[in-house]
């Protein structure tokens, strides 16, 4: 896919989907702001596609602080060009606190980020795509959306179920202007939010998978390019299921 002259935000940048995804925007051409609570991870990631001999600059980004999203767009706009083309909404936290241990700080937390995140980052790049009559937001969501979650706590699920929604009504509202909304729902991932996880589970979720392994983070960043690119210029409001056969309608 082709990017070139092209400005990309891209959120959770530090490891996984979202590092892969820096990667695979800015080897098309994309000059990529890479946003991450994480400042170290993010400067990683911004060097790893420097190494690659492309464009991108880390930033240290709250996605719960409109402040903080406004900061990360602005500097996009000085930084290349003064304009936003792709916004991909990869950041997120999970948990996997019983329902009836939960408390009101931590489904707050989870909520902040994995939601309202996204609503801070797409309200903030959509005055300038619409600006720019055109403009390509990918979000992503989670296979616990749709099935509930096998190693997910329910502010994770409940979270992951909004980004799903979110992308529906923004796919119906901005079409007229050119802005194409779609989200991605990634299987379970070789990252390291699962590194913990008990082999047993994991071997089982293989198992249970016709492509027999787990989502690895270039899947994510290709269907991410894709999403982004005018190859999809007439899909919007959709969730792609990236699991390789474990769930699909």
């Amino acid at each position: 896919m082709e990017f070139t002259g092209q400005t990309a935000i891209v959120t959770g940048v530090a490891r996984g989907f979202g590092r892969a995804i820096v990667r695979r925007l800015a080897r098309g051409g994309a000059r990529v702001v890479a946003g991450d609570i994480n400042l170290p991870g993010a400067e990683e990631t911004a060097a790893l596609v420097k190494s690659d001999g492309g464009e991108a600059t880390a930033f240290r980004l709250d996605v719960a602080s409109a402040e903080s999203v406004q900061a990360m767009v602005d500097l996009a706009l000085s930084t290349y060009g003064n304009r936003v083309d792709i916004l991909v909404n990869n950041a997120g936290i999970w948990k996997l606190t019983p329902t009836e241990d939960t408390s009101e700080e931590e489904w707050d937390r989870i909520v902040n980020v994995n939601l309202k995140g996204p609503f801070l980052t797409c309200r903030a790049v959509v005055p300038i795509m619409k600006r720019q009559g055109r403009g390509h937001i990918v979000n992503i969501a989670s296979i616990a959306a749709r099935n509930g979650g096998t190693m997910a706590g329910i502010h994770y699920v409940a979270s992951k179920g909004g980004v799903l929604a979110l992308t529906k009504k923004l796919g119906k509202d901005l079409g007229k202007y050119g802005i194409v909304v779609n989200g991605i729902n990634p299987g379970t991932g070789q990252t390291e939010m699962t590194a913990d996880w008990p082999r047993t589970t994991l071997e089982g979720i293989i198992k249970g998978t016709p492509l027999g392994r787990l989502v690895e983070p270039e899947d994510i960043a290709d269907a991410v390019a894709f999403l982004a690119s005018d190859a999809a210029r007439f899909i919007s409001g959709e969730t792609i299921e990236v699991n390789g056969g474990l769930l699909c309608d």
